[in-house]
């Protein structure tokens, strides 16, 4: 399996079995990219995706608009606008990967 990867997309599936990706993920030795920062956390060697909160916080203006009577048809759609990544040193260690300093200076939080 050599030039081999994994990119995981963000989906309920995986979502619910984040913890079982990430073990088969360093079973095989397959590189791979989460979606969250949870994965990341829990083994995944990076991610990169929205940030879910500042998601949900922005939703609440719609909420706020809504119930002061615009349509919701009439509103235009959001795009997620804060995207982290996130880069696990331990992970990338164990699959014999060096990671590009320049790459970890980018990153907005790597963990060792």
């Amino acid at each position: 399996m050599s030039n081999s990867g994994l990119i995981v997309m963000p989906d309920s599936f995986t979502v619910a079995h984040g913890a079982e990706i990430i073990l088969l993920a360093a079973r095989y030795r397959l590189p791979s990219i989460y979606p969250y920062r949870f994965f990341t956390e829990l083994g995944g060697l990076l991610s990169y995706g929205s940030e879910p909160p500042d998601n949900f916080r922005r939703a609440a203006s719609y909420v706020d608009r809504i119930l002061k009577g615009e349509k919701p048809s009439e509103l235009p759609v959001q795009a997620p606008i804060k995207f982290e990544l996130i880069i696990n040193l331990r992970t990338a260690k164990a699959l014999g990967l060096d990671v590009p300093a320049l790459l970890q200076q980018r990153a907005n939080e790597v963990i060792e």
